[in-house]
């Protein structure tokens, strides 16, 4: 009898230490993907389709959200240009390694051969290289930048600002869309467009006017064969990528649409994962970096729940 009270004592205490030894130990940081799985609805937004552009090429659909917010002059130039289908039959015609693709209509600046415009399209725009930061809301990251004061997001776009100037503008990030422009700085209209394919070329920030980004089929994009150096401009236009069509999402059938949502910045899940990407630590990384660069800062895509 004794022995056994001595024995249930001892179970007693080792059990006790088990769950003060488990209760000490660290618990297990989440993975950002684990934190981005586990957002709530409210963390995501819809693609908004008025201001979305599909891009229709043989390999499959390239999605573009626009950013009236940083160039509501140059995205309201593309939407009358989307609708006229301006860009149906013409081309990727450069792909830079390490730098863009561009597309539009390689004969555009050749008055017997150039596209014309549809009706009511500007000939003529601003430069919208920044915009005011007033009544705006920045989602500001912690991190420091070599080429902004400050970086984070707005509207969902990745962004730098300059509180002294009271200016913001989109930063050149890996899938930012761009307007292209000759040498005077309000010489863009929205005919001629790129994308970000390599490493992120800050230089250019508020030195062109951006316009919104690829939230799907980035990979359509970046496996497009180079074109010759310097620049990337095909001299062969059979090498040239056709594009089918470039519409907005807005003039395509709901079924035919890809619905997608979008993790909102201002949301602690994403503030959560992106805390996990600055420190990462598991089996492979033993040493967290305490830094995130702006541009390595993914923001989180996913198809839309089905309608209960």
């Amino acid at each position: 009898m004794r022995a056994t009270l001595l024995a249930t004592a001892l179970l007693a205490l080792l059990t006790a230490d088990l769950h003060a030894a488990e209760a000490a130990q660290p618990a297990k940081r989440k993975s950002a993907q684990e934190i981005i799985d586990a957002a709530p609805a409210s963390a995501w937004r819809d693609l908004d389709p008025a201001n979305t552009l599909y891009m229709e090429l043989p390999a499959g659909r390239v999605v573009i959200e626009l950013a009236p917010g940083f160039a509501p002059e140059h995205v309201a130039n593309i939407k009358t240009m989307a609708k006229g289908r301006f860009w149906d039959g013409l081309n990727i015609y450069r792909s830079q390694d390490n730098f863009v693709v561009q597309f539009g209509d390689p004969d555009g600046e050749d008055a017997g051969k150039a596209k014309p415009y549809p009706p009511g399209t500007r000939t003529h725009l601003p430069a919208e290289f920044t915009r005011s930061d007033q009544g705006v809301r920045f989602d500001r990251l912690p991190d420091a930048d070599g080429w902004a004061p400050q970086v984070g997001f707005v509207d969902g776009f990745p962004a730098a600002r300059d509180p002294k100037a009271g200016k913001v503008w989109m930063a050149h990030c890996y899938g930012v869309v761009g307007a292209g422009r000759n040498t005077p700085p309000d010489s863009s209209i929205g005919a001629e467009l790129y994308v970000v394919i390599g490493q992120a070329p800050r230089a250019l920030d508020h030195q062109l006017t951006v316009v919104g980004r690829v939230v799907k089929g980035m990979e359509l994009l970046s496996v497009i064969p180079r074109g010759p150096a310097p620049m990337g401009f095909y001299t062969d236009p059979k090498q040239r990528t056709p594009i089918l069509s470039i519409k907005l999402a807005s003039e395509v059938p709901k079924a035919e649409r890809t619905r997608l949502q979008l993790l909102r910045t201002d949301s602690q899940a994403f503030r959560d994962a992106t805390e996990a990407r600055r420190n990462r630590v598991d089996d492979f990384y033993t040493q967290p970096a305490g830094h995130i660069d702006l541009c390595n800062v993914p923001l989180p895509v996913r198809e839309a729940p089905a309608a209960r």
